[in-house]
């Protein structure tokens, strides 16, 4: 007879702090977290056998050893996928002339060393940050990205924007044009603000239906939270949910700004968890953040998380024989 093993644990995971926009690949039954760590010079990544116990291992992608030194600094948001037998890492960092670009780096092993193969792909004027690949059912890979909004001025706003592109198989370039799918426009955005997000993209699929995560308002306030859109389409167009924010602050529970999310798959081969961060100082967020990580269900079309949480949780490790 089969028998269920858990493993328990309480938000924060990990031990981790001093990253952001965590980011959970799982290949085979080893977990790897990317993120925004060593934002001068790369990425570190961390490995687990269960979601919870992480172990650093140390910086996996280093501008020092690219082929091209194209990038200055403010390496951001590394994202990670298994591709043809290969693993190919989607992140965004300053160029000389002062722009955040999307670059493409690769490898053998999901611990590196990553070596860029696709240097500022988006070829449009402005800064692009945040890009993330999906791969529908036939192969076919899409690339949903931001233009960031410190350069992206609208009716005298700086207004950031979701865009989404299909890719080559060889995730190397963009094809067709860019397609918008998101900007801010709902209230728990920050609309009267003189800047305002939609960022951190990602999309998961569920009964013929796409959800697109993302977050909205300043990485480093408390507003700082989550929300999604659905489509019948990878290429949109996308309608917001109405019960947005689906994470947001739990301030009495010393939860503040939780975003940036990514989704990954329980060892159980079907439980969904989100990962996201939080600020490991509530009352001064800043750019100083921990992981966290909460169940992800749909309920009638509609997207839930069973968070943020702040109390003990479980998460499935499959079963035993």
């Amino acid at each position: 007879m089969k028998t269920e093993r858990t493993v328990k644990y309480t938000n924060p995971v990990g031990g981790i702090t001093n990253i952001g926009d965590p980011f959970v690949l799982k290949d085979k039954d080893t977990y790897y977290m990317y993120a925004t760590s060593a934002a001068t010079i790369g990425f570190r990544a961390w490995q687990s056998s269960n979601l919870v116990d992480w172990e650093d291992k140390g910086l996996v992608f280093d501008s020092y050893e690219q082929p091209n030194q194209w990038a200055t600094g403010d390496f951001w948001a590394p994202e990670v996928v298994m591709h043809n037998g290969e693993f190919f890492m989607t992140y965004s960092a300053r160029n000389a002339d002062g722009h955040l670009q999307i670059s493409i780096a690769k490898s053998k092993d999901p611990l590196g060393p990553f070596k860029d193969v696709s240097t500022e792909i988006v070829q449009q004027e402005g800064s692009y940050i945040d890009g993330h690949i999906f791969f529908e059912e036939d192969g076919t890979p899409y690339f949903y990205y931001v233009k960031d909004n410190y350069e992206n001025i609208i009716n005298g706003k700086h207004v950031s924007q979701i865009f989404v592109q299909k890719m080559t198989e060889d995730l190397t370039e963009l094809t067709g044009e860019p397609k918008l799918l998101l900007e801010p426009d709902q209230d728990w955005e920050g609309l009267g603000g003189e800047y305002q997000w939609n960022e951190g993209p990602f999309v998961i699929k569920n009964d013929h239906k796409y959800y697109l995560m993302y977050s909205a308002n300043f990485y480093a306030s408390s507003d700082y939270g989550v929300g999604y859109a659905v489509s019948d389409s990878p290429m949109g167009p996308f309608k917001k949910s109405d019960e947005n924010p689906i994470l947001s602050k739990d301030l009495e529970n010393g939860i503040s700004g939780p975003g940036h999310n990514s989704v990954t798959v329980g060892l159980d081969g079907k439980t969904l968890y989100t990962v996201y961060h939080t600020h490991t100082d509530p009352e001064a967020p800043s750019g100083d953040r921990q992981m966290n990580i909460d169940r992800l269900y749909f309920d009638g079309g509609k997207l839930k998380i069973d968070g943020p949480s702040h109390s003990e949780r479980e998460i499935s490790l499959g079963g035993n024989k």
